[in-house]
């Protein structure tokens, strides 16, 4: 894909277009997914720039190549939620089991190495735990968005359970960050009732 010129004039008046050329509202629920997941590989990408200021990025090298994975994948679920069910192109990208197997075993090793929750935790952590929950919070976004398109038969399940596993990955993911960097998690204090 080669891209020549940013702004088009053609979304001006509220329309876009699918990968296959028919046009639909911005609002339309393919569009709000699929920018979700935009929305979401952008929260990544400031989380991969949170780590090049890192004094201690060595600690976390492993997670930063599965992070650029992610987002790659995620660039693949964009442009599978952009087309048109039933229409496909050469090269199309797919979203398959094997995809879902790795997070599993991404959040299987790092739970490896935590200690098992006995209470709800606080989002944050530091700095890159705490965007990592906040990603983990589009991604639950991002998969209700999917809900509804399934309800209406436009997607494919595997999407939907890549999404659901990702929110688990980045939890996991997060609090083993937290973790790595001797950073504290703070339980949620219930509030007593009076």
């Amino acid at each position: 894909m080669r891209i020549t010129k940013v702004y088009t004039k053609t979304g001006d008046k509220g329309k876009t277009r699918l990968a296959g050329g028919q046009q639909v509202w911005k609002d339309n629920l393919c569009v709000e997914a699929y920018g979700t997941v935009d929305e979401l590989n952008a929260s990544l990408g400031m989380v991969l720039a949170l780590w090049q200021g890192q004094s201690q990025k060595a600690r976390l090298a492993k997670v930063e190549g599965e992070l650029r994975w992610i987002q790659n994948k995620l660039f693949d679920i964009g442009g599978l939620l952009a087309t048109k069910p039933g229409e496909s192109f050469p090269n199309m990208p797919s979203i398959g089991m094997a995809d879902v197997t790795r997070l599993e075993g991404l959040i299987d090793g790092w739970q490896k190495e935590l200690l098992p929750l006995r209470e709800f935790i606080l989002p944050g952590g530091g700095a890159i735990a705490a965007s990592l929950h906040q990603a983990r919070t589009i991604c639950r976004r991002a998969e209700r968005r999917c809900v509804s398109l399934m309800k209406k038969g436009r997607v494919d399940p595997a999407i939907l359970i890549f999404l659901n596993r990702l929110s688990d990955a980045l939890f996991v993911c997060a609090r083993w960050v937290a973790h790595r960097l001797g950073e504290q998690e703070l339980s949620w204090e219930r509030t007593k009732s009076t």
